[in-house]
């Protein structure tokens, strides 16, 4: 079966309109007004579907081995991960951090040989590297815009870029260790989100920032946008996405998550009218080249 694929290629999908809705919302109330609110909106979500699903709004019974996994995962991928990552965006811009992140599949692949004895066949390694070179081609596009003048600013932005990477494939790992023994993935993602909740809400309250992000909720075109990302992005997106790593081997889950920069093409032109080069076309066509192979049985 390819649950496990087709959930991942669900979750590239989602986090590709996430992209859209959070920069929306992003422009108009501040980054860190949309993260934090992102979160609570989708643990809302999360509460509801659990309840409507498995019976109870919170999960029962949570053996500690994975509440400390999904902790690990939460905080590796939710808070230090994507932390650096948008550390990276401001110092190095988004398609150089991009193109750092997109070695996410290689180290999956390396981490799934490893820690799970995931064997990838010729075939699937041509495929990984494919989408991995037509994401890396979409995303430089236009490089030199976005290279910053200062030398020790560019290390340290692709030294960021690359901790995110790192901290979104630990992040895998340790969810595949939460997520053994059929464990529901709806209740996996609601503890996830939980944990980063509290994280991020306790931080924002001992700063004194949790009544200005309430307070930005009075943008009421930024407000429906941060919670239609929520439910695309932290609701659906990374439900699939621990379905994908529950079902699929880490390295090929992790390539077909990573394509999220060549889906935002077409998504960007019919919201934007965004022009599409054809670098962009070819780079497109490159990378679902590769996916195409990942799907070949």
């Amino acid at each position: 079966m390819i649950w496990g694929e087709l959930a991942a290629l669900g979750t590239a999908v989602c986090w590709s309109f996430t992209a859209i809705f959070f920069s929306y919302a992003g422009r108009r109330v501040g980054a860190d007004v949309v993260n934090r609110s992102r979160l609570l909106f989708a643990f809302l979500y999360l509460l509801v579907a659990h309840r409507l699903l498995q019976g109870a709004f919170l999960p029962s019974g949570v053996e500690p081995f994975r509440w400390g996994w999904l902790g690990v995962s939460s905080l590796l991928g939710l808070v230090l991960g994507d932390a650096f990552l948008f550390r990276a965006y401001v110092l190095i811009g988004p398609r150089l951090s991009m193109l750092m992140m997109s070695t996410v599949p290689i180290f999956s692949v390396l981490f799934g040989r490893l820690l799970f004895n995931e064997a990838i066949t010729g075939l699937e390694t041509a495929g990984i590297l494919l989408a991995v070179a037509g994401i890396a081609w979409v995303v430089t596009e236009g490089q030199s815009s976005d290279e910053p003048a200062n030398q020790r600013q560019h290390r340290r932005g692709l030294l960021f870029a690359l901790l995110g990477a790192l901290g979104q494939v630990t992040n895998l790992v340790a969810a595949r260790y939460a997520l053994v023994g059929d464990f529901p993935t709806l209740s996996a993602t609601l503890i996830r989100i939980g944990i980063a909740l509290v994280v991020l809400w306790g931080m924002a309250a001992v700063r004194g920032q949790a009544g200005p992000t309430l307070r930005q909720w009075r943008d009421s075109r930024a407000l429906r946008a941060i919670m239609a990302g929520a439910i695309v992005g932290p609701f659906l997106g990374i439900w699939l996405s621990l379905v994908a790593v529950q079902n699929a081997r880490l390295g090929i889950a992790s390539t077909l998550m990573a394509l999220p920069p060549v889906l935002l093409i077409p998504l960007e032109f019919a919201a934007f009218r965004q022009r599409v080069s054809r670098r962009g076309i070819a780079g497109t066509a490159v990378a679902l080249a590769g996916v195409a192979l990942l799907f070949w049985r």
